[in-house]
């Protein structure tokens, strides 16, 4: 089942930017991804487990988490608190 996954990763060049092409390239299931070096979003879509993607992603050694307003369901581990 094709899904897409969205990173905050902490990257600040084109080196940077690099690595986690060259680590998104090897990842079996990928079918594409894009990286906005401004925003330090990474979107990938394919055949993958969020969690994997995040761990393969962190292996680059940038700071990686999901993408706030993406964050899968079910890794969420409460609901955020409501805002008074």
């Amino acid at each position: 089942m094709s899904q897409t996954v969205v990173l905050k990763v902490g990257m600040s060049c084109e080196g940077c930017v690099g690595a986690v092409k060259r680590v998104l390239g090897k990842m079996q299931g990928v079918e594409s991804y894009d990286i906005d070096l401004k925003e330090q979003k990474v979107t990938v879509k394919g055949n993958v487990q969020a969690e994997a993607v995040l761990q393969t992603v962190s292996k680059t050694g940038k700071k990686t988490s999901f993408w706030e307003s993406e964050a899968p369901a079910e890794l969420e581990a409460k609901p955020a608190e409501a805002v008074a």
